[in-house]
């Protein structure tokens, strides 16, 4: 039995686009990599520890139990030969070693924003700006909550007239489809 042919990816004409989720602890990461794959996500959460409370700060998130130790893993096919590979990062600072890893190769990058933690998505922007690297912001409007237009986000990030924010649901499928394709509508105006 062949099952090469059974695997649209192990063919030669197979392109797979590399999408990183970032942003802060608790900002909605592994929830969007899980709303919006067509497969199973590959999640590596495990439960907030007694050790933990010192260094997980819960202000705004006091009901996370549970955190990402390395990656989210999932995937859309976009066509019959081109797939969006999306790689949700751990949030942590002390997990931050893996991002360079992570990142190799990728197309661009979403940052998800929690305006009640706004600080918490400072250092996925400064990583991504250092690096040239494309991403749009995400606020993810918690239970529906659009407390902040995307203008005050994008003033309060200091973000430049390039850099698209929009208000999503990480929760929503459709949403986050939507905000991917903003993604790579900025990946591509980058690019013409």
């Amino acid at each position: 039995m062949d099952f090469a042919h059974s695997d649209p990816t192990a063919r030669a004409d197979f392109t797979a686009l590399k999408v990183l989720i970032a942003g802060g602890f608790g900002a909605g990461k592994t929830t969007m990599v899980e709303s919006v794959s067509e497969i199973r996500p590959l999640r590596t959460e495990e439960d907030l520890t007694v050790a933990s409370r010192g260094v997980d700060h819960l202000d705004g998130v006091t009901t996370k139990s549970t955190t990402t130790v390395a990656m989210d893993f999932g995937r859309i096919t976009l066509r019959e030969n081109l797939a969006l590979y999306l790689f949700g990062t751990p949030g942590q600072d002390r997990f931050w070693f893996l991002w360079d890893e992570l990142a190799t190769g990728c197309l661009g990058a979403v940052v998800l924003a929690d305006t009640r933690r706004l600080a918490d998505c400072f250092p996925a922007v400064d990583y991504f700006e250092s690096r040239a690297i494309p991403f749009i912001v995400a606020v993810n409007c918690f239970d529906g909550v659009r407390s902040h237009s995307s203008e005050a986000v994008s003033r309060a990030l200091d973000l430049g007239p390039d850099t698209t924010v929009l208000l999503c649901d990480a929760r929503d499928r459709e949403s986050g489809k939507e905000t991917l394709i903003s993604l790579l509508e900025q990946v591509l105006r980058r690019d013409a």
